[in-house]
């Protein structure tokens, strides 16, 4: 061990650094993040003296006791003349690739555009159900709104945003749908034998029924079951009111569904068409100003590289059909145009472009001056947007998954597995929302001190806190803006009685106060923002059942009753958290710090090692008595071997 001392300059600031270098590389940056808020991934650590890189692999014993430190978002360094020589290289090589495909698509694809139409003209048709009042009123009432909005509005508050606009909860509650979808859709490799539920193996295809093509099935798939050898019909529906009603299918099914509530709830939507067989929708995102990509069979958003970075497609067409037009988006989802271009067979661009000019003309007959003109100007911007992306770089931090719809052996089939990554990307500083914690778990001190103070046994305190679980239970279910319950079960109990004004803070903590009525009853209801209450419900109830856990366990009843585990007092919050990596949209950093189980961080490449550093609100430094990690349930060969923490002692 090498105990050294370093001066380390940054922004015109010099901080001074004690480490031991048997920590390693890593650590150093950690303790560099934490005296200047630069987050390892930005560091570039320089010689103050030789402005030699202080890189991995760097000997900590020998270098300069002097350092300085740029962060690469401050201070990104001029590109060499090599640099730029390469890179107008690359570009003109991928100009050239473009030409020559274009050349050779002269030859090969054909002027007519008979078979492209053929394609999507079925989808245009399609796309115009969507905009029937009756059916998008019959789809909303199908969707727990009420939930939803719950669900966007916590998501807001997580990230610190209480207040949010309009567009904001749009944005939210547009997610929320997609994550509900995912959720409630049945996904369909082969259907349940419909006379003894048994699984069923394919028999081939089977002409469709006047009551099929009613709803759209020109194509009956025939299954037989492996048990009673049955005959089960699978119809591919097309009508989306149809399969609102069963909720279930493939690719083509699920888009065409999920595209519909979009447009049922208001938002400007598209379906997306890919001539390498899958379907997916966009919307419009007045939060980000552009169309977002949104894959239901997924769960994924706003990643249009995940077919071919993730799964590994090589695409060809990608077209989006809306109630105003069609149009080739194919660029949005890929960096390797010039290799699309030559996969680009069927017709030619200009007889491309004519055509879907043509429909997209067709479309838009009736519509008036003023919306042509918006309309006209967001296709002008998207255009834009689409050229800039072409050549866009890589995200290199970003790892995208293969696919997961589907059974594996289809998957494979279709080449479609790609890397057996979950979606993650290089992690932010991530603020810490969980104020809301630290005041639940300090409000059970005066509840367990009245316990002793009214000499309750250890059974009447389980039975206490069982009735208290109860009720928050109540209000969970109850709609979150006029969450409202009462209890009578322990008004005859003069001992417990006695117990109620120690849950004040608690009820305080769940933005909710109590009220006695005249006929004895006691009353449990809001008092403050509901959305505070949505919030912090899930955490006083997972602390609850710590705390009736711990109690049952519990051989010295009274005594063990202020110690840790039981209490956790004055926890350390709204501190800002950064880690390795994490997994989007669920697994982010600060789900291990919002005091509930059922959400959790995760780093998808843990198995290799990772890390997380955190620091408290204004550098304000505390003495540290304890700390707490739990690993996930659903993965016990993903929970951690071994840990060690490093502790700021400024």
């Amino acid at each position: 061990m090498v105990a050294r001392r370093f001066l380390v300059v940054h922004d015109d600031s010099d901080f001074d650094l004690h480490y031991d270098t048997d920590d390693g590389f890593e650590v150093f940056q950690f303790q560099l993040y934490s005296l200047t808020s630069v987050p390892p991934h930005q560091q570039k650590i320089f010689g103050a003296e030789q402005d030699t890189p202080v890189v991995n692999d760097s000997d900590l014993v020998a270098i300069s006791d002097k350092l300085r430190l740029v962060s690469v978002n401050d201070s990104e360094p001029e590109p060499s003349a090599a640099d730029l020589l390469k890179s107008d290289e690359e570009l003109a090589r991928l100009l050239q690739a473009e030409e020559e495909a274009l050349m050779l698509q002269q030859y090969v694809a054909s002027e007519n555009p008979r078979e492209f139409d053929s394609r999507v003209r079925p989808h245009v048709s399609q796309v115009r159900m969507y905009e029937d009042a009756t059916r998008q009123e019959a789809a909303r009432k199908s969707v727990p709104m009420e939930e939803l909005e719950e669900k966007a509005l916590v998501s807001l508050a997580k990230e610190g945003n209480f207040k949010p606009s309009k567009i904001e909860q749009d944005h939210a509650f547009l997610l929320q749908l997609l994550f509900w979808f995912k959720r409630s859709f049945r996904w369909v490799n082969s259907p349940s034998c419909h006379d003894c539920g048994n699984e069923t193996v394919g028999q081939g295809m089977a002409p469709p029924l006047p009551s099929e093509t009613l709803y759209g099935a020109s194509r009956v798939e025939l299954y037989r079951c492996t048990v009673c050898s049955q005959l089960t019909r699978f119809p591919r529906y097309n009508d989306p009111m149809k399969l609102v009603e069963t909720r279930e299918g493939r690719c083509g099914e699920w888009a065409n569904c999920f595209t519909f509530y979009c447009r049922a709830f208001g938002y400007e939507s598209r379906l997306i068409l890919d001539f390498t067989d899958h379907v997916w929708t966009e919307c419009f995102s007045q939060f980000l100003g552009r169309w977002m990509h949104l894959d239901p069979c997924e769960g994924i958003y706003d990643k249009p590289l995940l077919y071919e970075k993730g799964w590994g497609k090589k695409l060809n067409y990608v077209i989006a059909i809306a109630k105003d037009g069609v149009y080739d988006v194919t660029k949005r989802y890929t960096r390797k145009w010039h290799e699309v271009l030559s996969r680009r067979t069927i017709i030619t661009e200009p007889s491309l472009s004519s055509l879907l000019s043509n429909i997209t003309k067709e479309s838009r007959r009736g519509f008036a001056s003023q919306l042509l003109s918006i309309i006209e100007v967001r296709d002008m911007e998207e255009n834009k947007e689409l050229e800039r992306s072409l050549h866009a770089e890589d995200d290199e931090s970003l790892s995208l998954p293969g696919r997961r719809s589907g059974n594996e052996e289809w998957r494979k089939s279709r080449l479609e597995m790609g890397s057996d990554k979950l979606s993650s990307s290089a992690c932010p500083v991530r603020l810490c929302v969980d104020e809301h914690v630290t005041r639940i778990y300090n409000a059970f001190r005066p509840i367990l001190y009245q316990f002793v103070g009214e000499e309750l046994t250890k059974s009447e305190a389980v039975e206490v806190l069982r009735i208290t679980k109860g009720i928050l239970l109540d209000l969970s279910k109850s709609p979150y803006k006029t969450r409202r319950t009462s209890i009578d079960s322990v008004l005859d109990n003069p001992k417990f009685q006695k117990l109620l004004p120690s849950f004040d803070d608690l009820l305080g903590a769940l933005s909710l106060e109590k009220k006695v009525n005249t006929d004895g009853r006691v009353e449990f209801c809001l008092v403050g923002d509901p959305v505070v209450t949505s919030l912090a419900l899930p955490v006083a109830l997972d602390a609850l059942d710590d705390m009736i856990y711990i109690l049952n366990k519990c051989e010295n009843y009274g005594k063990d009753m202020f110690l840790l585990p039981f209490l956790k007092l004055n926890r350390i919050h709204s501190g800002s958290a950064i880690a390795s990596s994490e997994e989007l949209p669920f697994g982010i950093i600060t789900s291990a710090f919002d005091g509930t189980r059922i959400s959790k961080w995760e780093e998808p490449n843990g198995a290799r090692g990772c890390w997380v550093v955190y620091r408290t609100f204004g550098n304000e430094m505390f003495e540290l008595v304890a700390y707490e990690l739990m690993s996930a349930n659903d993965a016990p060969e993903r929970d951690p071997m071994d840990w060690y923490g490093l502790w700021d002692v400024r």
